[in-house]
């Protein structure tokens, strides 16, 4: 529904003569109104986010409260008017309950003391007639009333066996009735809105009431049957209400937690541009979460929206603050970048392909740890940056890759060498055997670079053949441990990158050195320990081979590094 037909909708109900009979209609009405209000307020306030994140000044134009006034302009009056028919029709219940209550007196008199059976039911109808006659009373009397005069007309009529017939049709119309409205306030339990079957349930209470009497037998079976089924239509009632009420009290919980982030946040130190944009993302997350989180109860919604629509302000504002002198700090930061940009100029046409290399690495760190020069500068002088690099690295590209085509060769003569060593048959003395080997890592290394992309490639096949060729030799002992060594150092000589394979060899030595000195020095320790006797000396003579057996290891060690090259 929009804005203006509310207001006729209003027009239209309340210019009504019965203004009791639009009451539900015109609350219901107003209801709507109250929402579609709510969810315009939440829209605006959307609206007024958006805008804050934007930096844009809200200016959006205030519909709400002039329609809200004139609606209550139409509703007020109304409201005034029904209240005086209400109180005016509490009145007439009144006199007219004073009027049951006198015409119940009556019909008791007539129970007890009329003996004329004709006279007696003369007086009952007219009794009847006149119950008939009086309207409403109010509405927490009206099911005792009913129930006491329901009560002395089954007593009279009981009284009344001539009439046996008459009441027995009544009875059996009475509770067809009553059955039938059974059936209706149990087709409500499929009924989805709510605000329907609050209506519907009321009414067919009110007809149920106004029914008469049935047998007694009957009336057992009828009002189990109703009240089981009225009472679970307030239960369901209950429950729709009880759940709403829930969940609306869960959305203010997760808006109050919403709120004490949002103060976290505000708590923390802000000193730089990076801590600024990371909180601000943070700030921006809490609003896109709260705006994705339902109404509470309109008071507690109001101030949970007061409190985080505050703690934003404060944020942006001191945002807003410190982005006024920053633009100081971004033209510092665009000095110095301005300084790097020239310094990787210098090196650009360099083609000391390592050292330049470092340096313009050492640049490209330096350039990311100035931090950002701005939305203004950084783009501009990020390009003209590098731009400069790339200029070095397509250079050092270009020279590698006509490098690689004069070692094409090289990795020919490789490949030839490892097919050769996969064929070889080692003579059958070891010693010859070892010595072939070795001819063949020597005539390997002799060999020149291979193209950077097949060397890897080209290593692990070569050293695959080699190891192949060690393990076939029957090697045992001290004597294997230091050919195979030795033939790693060798295989590792003709790798593209035996400096860093070789690095890593001498730490893994150096790690294994200081466990063996760390057991040493615990096997020395332990000796203090025994005492002079027959079982202690069989114990300190075992820890003492330990410990021999330990130095033995670490020289064995020292060897080995020794035989590294350059160490």
């Amino acid at each position: 529904m929009e804005k203006r037909e509310f207001i006729e909708a209003l027009k239209e109900l309340t210019e009504k003569e019965n203004v009791l009979s639009t009451g539900r209609e015109v609350n219901e009405l107003r209801t709507q109104f109250e929402d579609y209000l709510i969810e315009a307020t939440r829209q605006f306030q959307i609206a007024e986010l958006e805008a804050k994140d934007k930096g844009e000044e809200f200016t959006e134009q205030d519909w709400m409260t002039p329609l809200k006034e004139e609606f209550y302009e139409i509703f007020s009056p109304y409201k005034e008017k029904r209240k005086a028919v209400i109180d005016a029709k509490r009145s007439e219940e009144e006199e007219n309950l004073r009027k049951k209550r006198a015409l119940i007196n009556q019909l008791q008199s007539v129970i007890s003391d009329e003996e004329n059976i004709g006279a007696a039911f003369s007086a009952h109808k007219e009794i009847n007639e006149k119950w008939k006659e009086v309207g409403d009373i109010p509405r927490d009397k009206r099911n005792d009333v009913q129930q006491e005069y329901s009560r002395l007309l089954e007593q009279f009529f009981y009284n009344m066996n001539i009439y046996k017939e008459i009441k027995d049709y009544d009875f059996k119309k009475n509770y067809e009735t009553k059955k039938a409205l059974i059936e209706q306030i149990k087709a409500l339990l499929k009924v989805e809105k709510i605000k329907e079957v609050e209506a519907s349930i009321k009414q067919l209470q009110n007809e149920w009431e106004d029914v008469g009497p049935t047998k007694q037998e009957q009336w057992e079976e009828l009002k189990d049957e109703y009240y089981s089924t009225v009472n679970k239509i307030y239960d369901r009632i209950r429950s729709f209400y009880d759940d709403r009420r829930e969940k609306m009290q869960a959305n203010i919980a997760q808006k109050k937690e919403l709120i004490q982030k949002m103060e976290t946040i505000l708590a923390q130190a802000r000193t730089d541009v990076k801590a600024w944009s990371a909180q601000t993302k943070d700030v921006l997350a809490l609003q896109k979460d709260w705006k994705g989180i339902g109404f509470g109860p309109k008071k507690e919604n109001d101030e949970v929206w007061s409190t985080f629509r505050g703690l934003c302000d404060q944020f942006f504002d001191e945002k807003s603050d410190f982005y006024k002198d920053i633009q100081k700090e971004y033209d510092k930061v665009a000095e110095v970048k301005k300084a790097l940009i020239a310094k990787v100029n210098e090196l650009k046409e360099s083609t000391d392909w390592g050292a330049t290399t470092k340096a313009i690495i050492d640049l490209q760190k330096q350039w990311k740890r100035a931090g950002s020069a701005g939305q203004k500068n950084e783009q501009k002088l990020w390009k003209e940056f590098r731009g400069a690099c790339d200029a070095f690295f397509d250079g050092k590209q270009a020279h590698f890759e006509e490098k690689d085509k004069a070692f094409e060769g090289n990795l020919k003569a490789k490949e030839e060498l490892i097919e050769e060593i996969s064929n070889c048959n080692l003579p059958e003395n070891k010693e010859e055997a070892i010595a072939k080997i070795n001819d063949f890592t020597e005539r390997f290394n002799a060999i020149g670079f291979v193209p950077s992309k097949q060397k890897d490639n080209v290593f692990k096949s070569y050293k695959a053949a080699i190891d192949k060729l060690y393990a076939s030799l029957n090697l045992e002992g001290e004597e294997k441990e230091k050919v195979m060594f030795e033939a790693r150092i060798k295989t590792i000589q003709g790798s593209g990158n035996a400096a860093e394979m070789f690095e890593k060899e001498k730490q893994a030595i150096r790690n294994e050195m200081s466990n063996v000195k760390q057991e040493i020095i615990q096997f020395e320790n332990n000796l203090g320990f025994f005492a002079n006797s027959k079982g202690a000396n069989a114990l300190k003579e075992q820890v003492e081979n330990n410990i021999k057996a330990e130095q033995e290891k670490l020289n064995s060690l020292k060897a080995k590094l020794k035989m590294i090259p350059n160490e």
